[in-house]
């Protein structure tokens, strides 16, 4: 799975150089190519958790080797709580819940919340992007858990959530809700 982890960054952080270095329309910095792909996640995870009815977030799969994995809305408060923790560590600033919980705050309840609670991780993760420089980009910031380059805690707020998106869609699927990102026009 570490190897996975790592080629996924070697090509998220492939393609944000190139991106950065005109092979779009135009030259990119890295703070608008970061965005711009957190743009694209976030418009396939907040879609997915819009989608499904309030009545399914306590939902988490029982049969198979599904033991003690997380229900839904723990899926998409835990994607803002890392989102959160990630975008603190870029910008310098406090972790919002001093990293106690990675499923978020305890008293978080119902889609609403968790949805609000998503979008606002979203819009914080966007502000960290933004703040990234091809000055700042490679330097370490310190975290509980080590000293990781900004580039690192940026890309992996991207594969990190993708990989708990697609757990999502499992669960929306099991469900029978078709992820927004996959219907037909």
């Amino acid at each position: 799975m570490k190897l996975l982890q790592i080629g996924m960054a070697v090509v998220l952080f492939s393609s944000i150089q190139a991106f950065a270095a005109g092979g779009g329309s135009g030259s990119h910095s890295i703070a608008e190519t970061q965005d711009h792909m957190l743009a694209q996640v976030e418009r396939e995870v907040v879609s997915l958790a819009e989608a499904m009815p309030a009545e399914k977030y306590d939902f988490a799969p029982k049969q198979g080797a599904f033991e003690g994995v997380r229900t839904f809305s723990l899926q998409m408060s835990h994607i803002a709580t890392v989102l959160n923790e990630f975008a603190a560590a870029i910008l310098g600033e406090k972790e919002t819940d001093g990293g106690q919980n990675e499923n978020g705050p305890t008293s978080l309840h119902g889609k609403e919340a968790v949805v609000k609670y998503l979008k606002d991780a979203f819009a914080y993760s966007h502000k960290a992007m933004k703040s990234l420089t091809p000055e700042n980009y490679t330097e370490e910031v310190k975290v509980s858990w080590g000293k990781p380059p900004r580039a690192a805690l940026a890309i992996e707020s991207i594969s990190h959530t993708l990989d708990h998106y697609g757990q999502s869609v499992v669960y929306a699927r099991m469900n029978g809700i078709v992820p927004p990102a996959s219907r037909k026009p």
